[in-house]
């Protein structure tokens, strides 16, 4: 299994519509049929600790069942037309990928 990690930085942090718009945007993935499982949200409200890094405004965690499936996911038209109509909206995307222990 691949877990699919992404973290947005928006150019206008504080703007609720561009909030919305990137989080309706990546709830569209789902239709994906490699992407077993997606959950959308913001950074939680948890103890302030010097290894909690909250300063992105939305994230998106996936689940695949391979990295062929990962992989087709990046290809696909549904993500790249995400991408085409979100992008202008974040300054900074950071990417984690984790091969699962079976």
């Amino acid at each position: 299994m691949i877990i699919h990690h992404v973290f947005f930085w928006l150019k206008e942090p504080d703007n609720a519509a561009h909030i919305a718009q990137l989080k309706n945007g990546l709830h569209t993935l789902a239709a994906i049929p490699q992407v077993k499982q997606l959950l959308v949200g913001g950074p939680a409200s948890t103890e302030k600790r010097s290894v909690v890094d909250n300063s992105y405004q939305v994230s998106e965690l996936m689940y695949f069942n391979s990295l062929e499936d990962q992989a087709a996911y990046q290809e696909h038209p549904i993500h790249q037309a995400f991408v085409q109509a979100c992008s202008q909206l974040w300054s900074n995307v950071l990417v984690y990928d984790m091969a699962v222990d079976q």
